[in-house]
């Protein structure tokens, strides 16, 4: 496991929660409006988690994920910081370019079939990345200063700071981790883990 990072991707601060909590281990990702070469791309596998509040939206959450994000949006935050406090490993990539087996993955995730659904639809030729990440807690959480080179719609940060790990801790346990996999790779009608 590596100590520092520097590597930070950008995700909402509602679904960072729901990874941190072990709630899910995917995210759905194809691209943020100014991606270098307008595709979304696993450039790094191992990254911390970059917790943004711009275009979440509690519309885009299934109900029973409606109440953790008010809960989240009624907390202060600092404009002129950014507090990593989760790192992850992404374990498998899974391309996905067909309606069917996103809607498969509702069960495993907090966004409403239709958020995934439109996800698909933005940029048709494009397929969805499905990345199953292994996540993990820093010993202690990280403030750095927010710069605005982080600013935008880009999914890959440089973090200036190496930011210390200290020792991580997984969300998940193995076997639970394990089991999250096999439940998502059967809903695509993937080959899963033999025991």
């Amino acid at each position: 496991m590596p100590n520092n990072c520097q590597i930070a991707l950008k995700e909402w601060a509602v679904t960072v929660d729901a990874l941190a909590q072990g709630q899910q281990i995917l995210l759905i990702r194809k691209g943020g409006i100014h991606e270098e070469g307008k595709d979304f791309r696993v450039i790094h596998p191992e990254f911390l988690l970059y917790p943004t509040y711009e275009h979440q939206r509690e519309d885009l959450l299934k109900g029973e994920n409606q109440e953790q994000f008010r809960k989240l949006m009624a907390q202060t935050h600092n404009q002129e910081e950014i507090r990593f406090s989760h790192w992850a490993k992404v374990e498998e990539l899974v391309e996905i370019s067909q309606q069917e087996p996103v809607d498969a993955l509702s069960p495993h995730h907090i966004w409403t079939k239709e958020y995934a659904q439109s996800r698909l639809h933005w940029k048709p030729m494009v397929p969805l990345a499905i990345m199953l990440m292994r996540v993990y807690r820093m010993e202690q959480p990280v403030t750095v200063p927010f710069l605005p080179e982080y600013k935008g719609c880009t999914s890959w940060v440089d973090i200036i700071t190496n930011v210390d790990l200290g020792e991580l801790e997984p969300v998940v346990s193995d076997e639970t981790f394990q089991r999250m996999v096999d439940e998502i790779k059967g809903s695509l009608e993937m080959p899963v883990a033999s025991a």
